[in-house]
């Protein structure tokens, strides 16, 4: 992502009725809070990447388990092939079914603009290029009982969306996440934890799927041991993504110190992302590696964890970019 700063400001009692009544209000954190509401504003300068963006929750809609969401950005970043500027916003509602079990449904719009490619090989990139109007409805259902939301020890994680685009490209979109964290032994204290965990993403995209919805794997997140979307289809040169996605990993964390501040992992990351939901031998990606995470004591809700990985390819396509190291910054959210 190159070289850039984040400017977090997140209040989790805001009140946006909480009009301050005097200045003395302001200085004594009376204004705008009070509501239990969560008012969040991110701010992300950088040379490759910029992200702006102000959200406001209110979790419990007129006293009911109804969640109600609205939110607004500007992002840019600098790919490797192009540039892309986003300007938008989004408006969410949820209910919560059990505590573990919650549903949701989100209308995104976008102004997306394409712009500056580095070859005009790519049918695909050049099919997109300029500016579009993009929508995009979504329908998610989520059950979580994990006991952390960046270090879980044990519990599992479901979710599965639906979803809609329109606007100047009408396609379908399905999506399922799946973890499972087996704890295997731990101190009396609770402390020392060994867990294993395994987990799955699945997804497919219909025909009409812009390029800059595509999927796309490579880096932390998604696949260890390659570069940032370096484990994605190429089309002439240009790294296009694809409309179906499969990753997994299996992982083991282990203490290091005594403390717990201190967690190596072992871990296999396995799956492709190809154009259509074929599956090829020649580009399914394997990658076992080592790592590290330090648990930093600040941030609130647990810390916020720092990864530091080395994963070594043994099977990729040709066009693949590997990149044998990898880092991590997690913020609670």
């Amino acid at each position: 992502m190159g070289l850039m700063g984040q400017i977090i400001f997140d209040e989790r009692n805001f009140d946006i009725r909480a009009f301050p009544r005097s200045f003395r209000d302001v200085l004594e954190g009376r204004a705008f809070r009070g509501g239990g509401q969560r008012f969040r504003m991110e701010l992300v300068p950088g040379r490759e990447l910029q992200r702006y963006m102000v959200s406001l929750t209110e979790p419990y809609l007129f006293d009911s388990n109804v969640s109600f969401g609205i939110s607004g950005f500007y992002f840019t970043r600098r790919y490797f092939d192009y540039d892309e500027e986003r300007l938008g916003g989004r408006l969410s509602l949820g209910y919560r079914l059990t505590p573990d079990l919650s549903i949701s449904a989100a209308v995104r719009a976008e102004n997306v603009d394409i712009k500056n490619p580095r070859l005009l090989t790519s049918p695909q990139l050049n099919s997109v290029l300029g500016d579009h109007d993009f929508f995009m409805g979504s329908l998610t259902l989520t059950h979580d009982t994990r006991d952390h939301p960046f270090m879980p020890t044990e519990g599992r994680f479901f979710e599965i969306g639906l979803s809609q685009g329109f606007g100047s490209f009408d396609f379908p979109r399905a999506d399922l996440d799946w973890r499972r964290y087996f704890l295997l032994y731990q101190q009396p204290d609770r402390s020392g934890r060994h867990t294993v965990s395994i987990g799955t993403r699945l997804g497919y995209s219909g025909p009409d799927t812009p390029m800059f919805e595509n999927y796309f794997a490579g880096g932390f997140s998604t696949m260890r041991g390659f570069d940032f979307r370096g484990a994605s289809p190429v089309e002439n040169g240009v790294v296009v993504g694809g409309q179906f996605q499969w990753l997994n990993t299996v992982e083991y964390t282990f203490p290091i110190t005594a403390d717990d501040m201190i967690k190596g992992v072992a871990f296999v990351d396995f799956g492709t992302v190809e154009p259509t939901t074929q599956l090829k031998w020649d580009s399914f990606r394997v990658a076992p590696g080592l790592g590290l995470r330090i648990h930093m004591p600040f941030g609130g809700g647990g810390g916020a964890p720092l990864a530091f990985d080395f994963a070594v390819p043994l099977n990729k396509a040709d066009s693949d970019d590997t990149n044998i190291f990898s880092f991590y910054m997690g913020f609670v959210r």
